[in-house]
């Protein structure tokens, strides 16, 4: 059970980081300050750093919660799924769920705009491009291990999930320039792109020709 000072401590870093991602979506990454995301808030700059090591961390927290939470939906996919449906199913059900996680923290429709404003920003998005590697070499070696395989050994587990990320890379994309920046957009989208990648890759793209 949850003491006073831990519910405080929670509020507190909550707080920081509505606050941080609110003036990061208005003002932009670049143009705010640790010291106006703790005085927004009414705590000194030193507290800032007892919650967050940096701007960065701030700004990739809710990012990594959700980056756990489907590496999770990952690991629990049924032994019988053959990779690639395993790694759609947990994207799938992530997006289903996750907005329960991340209202935990913050607003989703903040979260959903701090995500576009990640895709804006060349240092976070070189950043999240850098993490997306690192999670695909996780998911790699879980798959590798679902399958009984070595992944140093045996290339089809980083295959399947490079071109999984690539398409999910493709679909964020799209959504981050798009008109509609809701949960239920970017799920729609994903199914959409990953509906596409058979055809894509083993299909004929060339027009049947016309008489």
């Amino acid at each position: 059970m949850e003491t006073l000072r831990e519910r405080k401590k929670q509020r507190t870093r909550d707080a920081l980081l509505r606050v941080a991602l609110e003036l990061f979506t208005t003002q932009g990454y670049e143009e705010t300050t640790v010291d106006e995301i703790a005085d927004a808030v009414d705590v000194s700059q030193r507290t800032f750093f007892r919650y967050f090591a940096s701007k960065e961390d701030v700004a990739f927290f809710v990012p990594r919660l959700a980056e756990s939470h489907y590496v999770r939906a990952v690991r629990q996919r049924p032994p019988h799924e053959a990779p690639l449906e395993a790694l759609r199913r947990a994207v799938m059900d992530s997006w289903d769920t996750i907005e329960e996680a991340v209202e935990r923290v913050v607003p989703v429709e903040l979260h959903m705009r701090a995500y576009r404003m990640i895709e804006a920003t060349p240092a976070l998005l070189a950043a999240h491009l850098r993490r997306a590697a690192e999670i695909e070499e996780e998911i790699a070696r879980i798959i590798a291990g679902r399958e009984g395989l070595d992944v140093d050994l045996d290339p089809r587990p980083r295959l399947v999930v490079a071109v999984f990320g690539a398409v999910i890379r493709v679909t964020e994309r799209a959504w981050s320039v798009g008109d509609d920046f809701s949960v239920a957009a970017i799920r729609e989208l994903t199914a959409s792109y990953l509906d596409q990648v058979g055809p894509a890759l083993a299909g004929s793209w060339r027009r049947a020709e016309t008489d």
